[in-house]
């Protein structure tokens, strides 16, 4: 019993590092090269969360920081999100305004 708990707190931590890769150095390194109109951490985490959510992220997730209280199936997508757009194959632009326009500043 202890072991899988401890294999689902390490699965939990290695996705939220993952996490954190992606939003604080991958994508706002990729930023300027491709001239997106975002490049904040946080407003990486904002797009994603609220992408996979379809909503904005905290009309769901009540407690900050969201990526520690999100379930862990909503962070695996997010994750995934962001990767893909890395790869170009999300449109970053898109998914920015789709999340500012849930948040009535469209």
């Amino acid at each position: 019993m202890m072991i899988a708990a401890d294999e689902g707190a390490q699965a939990r931590a290695e996705l939220e590092a993952s996490w954190l890769r992606l939003t604080r150095e991958l994508l706002p390194a990729l930023a300027q090269q491709r001239s997106w109109p975002v490049s904040a951490d946080h407003c990486f985490m904002r797009i994603l969360l609220d992408a996979v959510h379809g909503q904005q992220w905290d009309a769901v997730v009540q407690r900050r920081p969201a990526y520690r209280h999100v379930d862990d199936r909503r962070l695996e997508e997010a994750v995934a999100l962001g990767r893909k757009v890395a790869a170009g194959k999300a449109d970053l632009c898109a998914l920015n305004a789709q999340s500012l326009a849930w948040r009535g500043k469209s």
